[in-house]
């Protein structure tokens, strides 16, 4: 039986990982034009590209990402600092993992949405309580893999540094914590994720601007283009935190061989 030739390009759209999701975009419109999904349940997708480019030219949308953009920044910039820190006292002695990675594990076993109530309580409604939620959340995954990192070492390293007269300061900055860089990194990558996931809850907390006020808004007037917009930002955020990591990890760890090249 004779097999059946496809053209090249067709071949190539075959393989192309943008056709699904632009198919099930066009799937999306047509169930929103015919009326099988009511523009209060889901917004059309046009509808939604109109309504962010309205929000964009006002500078609705601005404002508030830059808003929510600070709340993230300043929560992960506490998260990270603090899980370096105990990272290192609990990675670099025995005594400082005694006094700190106990205590620790039992915190990170706390859901840190959880914890809101309780931060309300001692923080009050404003932004301390958002910004304590996002560095509570990214403080365990770089805290965990910095950790690691530190007690993955190779001990060799450490005694050709000894013996090359290195001080402990040295070997600590020189062999150690580059050798546990690229374990940081994935805890930042995690982090990163957290924080976006964090803020999204943390923003329904009585705010007053950022991506979670304009979802509260638009929930209330059923929106529900505007509460579509929002969540494409946050996951646009997500994605450009994560790529900006990566980016970071290229050139950090240019000297580390890859097993996948390109």
């Amino acid at each position: 039986m004779a097999s059946t030739q496809f053209p090249s390009w067709l071949k190539r759209l075959k393989r192309a990982r943008w056709v699904s999701p632009v198919i099930l975009i066009l799937i999306w419109e047509a169930a929103s034009r015919s009326g099988l999904i009511p523009d209060r349940t889901l917004a059309a997708p046009s509808l939604v590209i109109g309504t962010l480019w309205s929000m964009l030219v006002s500078g609705e949308l601005a404002g508030n990402l830059l808003v929510s953009l600070g709340r993230a920044a300043c929560g992960l910039a506490i998260g990270v600092s603090l899980g370096v820190a105990l990272a290192l006292i609990a990675g670099l002695t025995r005594e400082g993992e005694a006094a700190v990675d106990s205590p620790v594990q039992m915190l990170r076993t706390l859901p840190a949405l959880a914890l809101s109530p309780l931060f309300i309580v001692w923080f009050g409604i404003g932004e301390t309580p958002k910004i304590a939620l996002i560095a509570f959340a990214t403080l365990f995954p770089v805290y965990l893999n910095l950790y690691n990192g530190i007690r993955a070492v190779d001990v060799r390293l450490i005694d050709a540094g000894r013996s090359f007269g290195l001080s402990r300061l040295q070997i600590v900055t020189e062999i150690v914590l580059p050798s546990a860089l690229p374990q940081l990194l994935v805890g930042l990558r995690y982090a990163f994720s957290v924080a976006v996931l964090i803020l999204v809850v943390a923003e329904q907390i009585n705010a007053s601007a950022g991506l979670g006020f304009l979802i509260n808004n638009a929930r209330d007037f059923m929106r529900t283009d505007i509460i579509v917009v929002c969540l494409l930002v946050y996951a646009g955020l997500g994605l450009a935190a994560d790529q900006t990591v990566r980016f970071i990890e290229t050139r950090a760890l240019a000297w580390r061989p890859k097993l996948v090249e390109g």
